[in-house]
């Protein structure tokens, strides 16, 4: 969906969505060899995270079956189709977070290494995709798509370098093709609370459709049934207050004050959320938040939280092979 949206919004594509969606897969797939990588089953570890360390995001495996008379006996029955099923062979999908997991669970092994701060191992990158919260969002469209290809995100700052929240792969996923349209005509900020809350307020709707109009793109607002969220859970009293403060002045002042203390069961709410971490923070603490959350990389806040860098889990795999090279 993010290449999609991606797509829509370059070149005057929103001229004609339709149209622009007429086009071959071809045109939206990502001109980066080796990201997706099929590997035999027998393919170690080492060599799998050599892979990663080399380019590649995700590991294809075809699946090894022992063969019984149960499975003899299926094999002569008619196959049922299944996503995994290609050429009559089933395969997996491997990430980066599925061997940073397996690690995880046998952590001990690279003792002292995880109880070092993410700071003394050198992990933290200032290599990051930014946008300033007051920008047009369309400005950010090359960031997006290049955070996509490296499995991050784009942290949205304020003049001060505060970290106020992300556009990420994870919230844009959770859109369909008409957030092109919000992205051509709001602002950093405000796309942030367009795409969070589990669908756009009511407000930025209207002010999508109308910058729409001025541009002479009625065709789009016809093309694009652009409609606010008809959740509305009950509330209690802060969220009330919340609720009746502008969405995009709220996101600024949580992002402002409280973007350290955000739990995962709000992260399932509210998809422009940052995790974040201290450049104290433990690798393992990192490693599990990172887990927890489902994304691959934590921002790195100071105190004031402003923005530092990121660290990701290409980092943490560099970190924990040169370990198991110096213990070979």
């Amino acid at each position: 969906m993010v290449d999609v949206i991606c797509y829509l919004c370059k070149d005057g594509r929103l001229s004609s969505p339709s149209s622009a969606l007429k086009a071959p897969l071809a045109a939206i797939l990502p001109n980066v060899p080796g990201l997706v990588i099929h590997v035999d089953p027998s393919c170690s570890l080492l060599e799998a995270i050599d892979l990663i360390l080399q380019g590649a995001q995700n590991l294809v495996v075809p699946i090894v079956t022992r063969f019984t008379t149960k499975t003899r006996r299926k094999q002569h029955q008619k196959p049922s189709p299944t996503p995994t099923l290609h050429d009559g062979r089933e395969f997996c999908w491997l990430t980066q977070e599925d061997i940073v997991r397996f690690l995880l669970n046998s952590i001990g092994l690279f003792s002292p290494i995880p109880a070092l701060s993410i700071d003394d191992l050198g992990i933290v990158s200032a290599d990051v995709l930014v946008a300033d919260y007051d920008s047009p969002a369309s400005s950010a469209v090359g960031a997006i798509a290049r955070s996509l290809a490296e499995q991050t995100s784009v942290a949205i700052v304020d003049g001060d370098g505060v970290l106020i929240g992300e556009i990420s792969s994870f919230a844009l996923a959770a859109c369909d093709e008409t957030a092109a349209a919000a992205i051509a005509t709001l602002s950093c900020g405000d796309l942030l609370a367009y795409i969070d809350c589990g669908g756009p307020p009511e407000e930025l709707v209207r002010v999508v459709k109308a910058r729409l109009q001025e541009r002479g793109l009625q065709a789009t607002v016809n093309e694009f049934a652009i409609s606010p969220s008809n959740s509305n859970p009950s509330l209690s009293s802060d969220e009330e207050c919340a609720a009746a403060t502008p969405t995009s002045v709220l996101l600024r002042k949580l992002g402002r004050c409280n973007s350290r203390l955000f739990s995962y069961s709000s992260r399932l709410v509210r998809r422009s959320e940052a995790i974040v971490c201290n450049p104290k923070s433990s690798l393992v603490a990192v490693m599990i938040q990172a887990i927890a959350h489902r994304v691959n990389y934590v921002w790195v806040i100071e105190e004031d939280c402003s923005l530092i860098g990121i660290v990701t889990f290409y980092h943490m795999l560099e970190v924990l092979r040169e370990h198991l090279e110096n213990l070979a």
